[in-house]
């Protein structure tokens, strides 16, 4: 197969500067991922430890608060977060707000922000329930 050498040329990824707003944009997609499968695979186990009595309970709690579970418990509070504040700025822009470079950049370090500042507040609240 040859080129058309009157068509251009795709621009390949050495040429673009990774910026704050390609970030976002990757970081929804994996936090969607990750939510869909990891937060599943949860509320799976979860709804089969309930249904299999107190022992199959117990060991899910076991597992859900030793220190892994909290990591995984984090993780999934921050994709939660990121997701969300991802998918409010792609919603703004698509009502055709939010184009120009500097207000993308802006906002997509402000999703990032917004997303690690929730995460922290959730889980200081809920460990200092739990204390």
């Amino acid at each position: 197969m040859h080129r058309n050498p009157s068509r251009p040329l795709s621009p390949h990824l050495s040429i673009w500067r990774w910026g704050p707003g390609m970030l976002v944009s990757i970081l929804h997609r994996v936090t969607g991922t990750g939510l869909a499968t990891l937060g599943a695979l949860a509320f799976t186990w979860w709804l089969a430890a309930t249904a299999s009595g107190p022992e199959a309970y117990e060991s899910f709690v076991g597992h859900a608060r030793s220190w892994y579970g909290i990591v995984v418990w984090i993780g999934l509070t921050w994709a939660f977060f990121q997701h969300t504040a991802s998918g409010l700025r792609h919603f703004v822009m698509d009502m055709g707000a939010g184009y120009e470079l500097s207000t993308n950049k802006f906002w997509a370090n402000v999703t990032v922000a917004v997303a690690i500042v929730l995460t922290a507040l959730t889980w200081l609240y809920i460990l200092g329930v739990r204390a």
